[in-house]
């Protein structure tokens, strides 16, 4: 079995849960307002609230699940994956969504686990966002999204037994699928407040949500389905291409780090063993 620097427990699945479902209504509250609710009149405050909730919410989670045992070498592998992934991200920013930084999160969440993903997304994505000057009301829920984007590669099955061209085509699947649903999500969290749009792909505070669901798939395809393409096929072909050498160092440095193994003390010299 692999050793994971971060094993969830109780305390941080109920932190991952809450956060999670407070970040659902952060992102789809709108939906569900009424006519004349204010959501539109308070459209510039609305980002900011949420901007000072979530951060705090993240914070929580990575207290927690640093309670279940994330010593210095998984701190030390998460500033490392967190710098090389902030990195990546300004190679294809601004061109057509090719953002190799995907493929990382998804080969990182896999070998190191859904607790650990969570906490590599969210910090990666919050340095990118110093590293760019991309810091706003918007950055938490790009934190919050790639969280989810790097968890959900960690509970992919067979992260035990799974080896080979088959583990490679399911990651390759799955990177593709979440980078799209990364941008679906990320454009609910800012087409409530656009204005200016034509009326069939423009939100309509109080209409039935399935109207104004049909009207939002219509602004996906029509504002970000090339971005989404783009950033899908970069993670497909990075997957395939530098998965099988990447997946192979990753899975050495965590055996080495050895971060289950038990620290004791032996003698009067106090000489650790583990």
């Amino acid at each position: 079995m692999s050793a994971r620097p971060l094993r969830l427990g109780p305390r941080s699945v109920t932190a991952l849960v809450l956060v999670s479902a407070i970040g659902i209504v952060a992102f789809g509250w709108p939906l569900l307002a009424a006519d004349g609710s204010g959501v539109t009149a308070h459209a510039q405050d609305a980002p900011w609230l949420f901007a000072a909730l979530l951060p705090l919410l993240v914070a929580v989670v990575v207290a927690t699940i640093a309670d279940t045992g994330m010593d210095a070498k998984a701190v030390a592998m998460l500033g490392v994956l967190a710098a090389v992934g902030a990195a990546l991200r300004p190679l294809g920013a601004g061109t057509a969504g090719l953002e190799p930084m995907f493929f990382l999160m998804v080969l990182s969440g896999r070998v190191l686990g859904p607790g650990f993903g969570f906490v590599l997304g969210a910090v990666t994505m919050f340095a990118s966002a110093l590293l760019t000057g991309g810091v706003g009301p918007w950055m938490p829920f790009q934190m919050l999204s790639m969280g989810w984007f790097t968890t959900g590669a960690g509970l992919l099955p067979g992260a035990d037994r799974l080896r080979g061209r088959a583990e490679l085509l399911m990651l390759a699947l799955y990177g593709a699928l979440a980078a799209f649903a990364y941008g679906t999500i990320m454009n609910l969290q800012g087409w409530t407040y656009i204005g200016g749009l034509s009326s069939g792909i423009s939100f309509h505070p109080g209409d039935p949500v399935h109207e104004n669901l049909v009207r939002f798939l219509a602004y996906c395809a029509t504002t970000s389905l090339g971005w989404d393409l783009g950033r899908a096929v970069v993670t497909v072909v990075l997957t395939l291409s530098l998965g099988p050498t990447l997946l192979k160092a990753l899975r050495r440095a965590t055996r080495r780090a050895a971060f289950e193994a038990q620290v004791t003390f032996e003698g009067d010299g106090g000489v650790p063993r583990g």
